[in-house]
């Protein structure tokens, strides 16, 4: 389920940043389903690939070659998708995974799980025998 919700997520994300780039062209809203789907197999199976092998560039640049990762991944989804879903160049394709990234960061709040927290009960005998300094002597 979680699954789904991100891939919706990730279809608007897709549709808007696609209507404020000029440089980059979606046909229609089915199209930005298929960017989707596309770009979250792309991330899943060859992300972590080219993330492996890029390492020393990435430690060099301070992870902004990830950005570079990125784009690549974006202009693969564009090649995958030709004739409906057109980007005009790296740079477009960088900006567009900028402006995807942050929109998809925005509509993913309201869907994010916060963090459970385990509390420890305790009765008020344990407390009363925290509470007690008996252990120490008193300064005179």
């Amino acid at each position: 389920m979680r699954y789904i919700i991100k891939i919706i997520v990730l279809t608007f994300a897709v549709y808007i940043t696609g209507y404020i780039l000029p440089g980059v062209h979606i046909d229609n809203f089915l199209t930005s389903i298929l960017v989707a789907l596309v770009i979250s197999l792309l991330n899943t199976f060859l992300k972590p690939i080219l993330v492996f092998f890029t390492i020393p560039f990435t430690v060099v640049t301070f992870g902004l070659f990830l950005l570079v990762i990125n784009a690549v991944i974006i202009l693969l989804a564009s090649k995958i998708l030709y004739p409906h879903f057109t980007i005009d160049g790296f740079w477009w394709a960088l900006l567009f995974s900028i402006i995807l990234s942050f929109i998809n960061s925005i509509f993913e709040l309201p869907f994010k799980q916060k963090p459970v927290r385990k509390q420890e009960f305790r009765n008020d005998e344990d407390k009363d025998k925290d509470d007690h300094f008996d252990d120490y002597e008193e300064v005179k």
